[in-house]
C-alpha cells in the first residue's frame, strides 16, 4: 500500500525538486500543498504519514505547523526541508518535534540516508 505524503512548499519548482529526489520506486502516493493552513488540512484528513515541510511560506509557516502538530497530537512525520541553515532553526525544528532537518535544494542521497535511518525504505 502506498504512503501517503505531503510536500509543503510555497515554491512550486522547490515541490518539483522534492518530488525528483524521492527514492525511484518509492511507494507513494503525493499531496503537494502551498502553505501550511493548506498542510494541516491534508495532515488532518490523513493523507500525509510522511510530510516533507518547508519553513518559509505564506499564511502559516512551517514552524506553525510543527507546532500545531504537537499541539493537536495530528499523526505524521516531519522532515523539514529549507534554506535556512542556522543551527537555532536546526534546534528550534527538533524541539518541535520534526525528525530531521534537510537542506535546500535536497541532495538525493541526504534523503535516501534520512528516509533508511527512520526504516521508511530499506537500505
Amino acid at each position: 500500500m502506498a504512503l501517503p505524503i505531503l510536500i509543503c512548499d510555497d515554491s512550486n519548482m522547490a515541490r518539483k525538486q522534492v518530488t525528483r529526489s524521492l527514492p525511484a520506486g518509492w511507494d507513494v502516493e503525493i499531496t503537494y500543498a502551498t502553505n501550511g493552513a493548506e498542510a494541516l488540512d491534508v495532515i488532518r484528513a490523513g493523507k500525509a504519514d510522511m510530510v516533507f515541510l518547508d519553513l518559509t511560506m505564506p499564511v502559516m509557516d512551517g514552524y506553525g505547523v510543527l507546532e500545531t502538530v504537537r499541539r493537536e497530537d495530528l499523526n505524521c512525520m516531519i522532515i523539514v526541508i529549507s534554506g535556512d541553515i542556522q543551527p537555532e532553526a536546526h534546534e528550534r525544528v527538533k524541539a518541535l518535534g520534526a525528525i530531521d532537518f534537510i537542506k535546500k535544494p535536497v541532495d538525493q542521497t541526504k534523503l535516501e540516508t534520512v528516509l533508511t535511518t527512520y526504516g521508511l525504505i530499506s537500505g
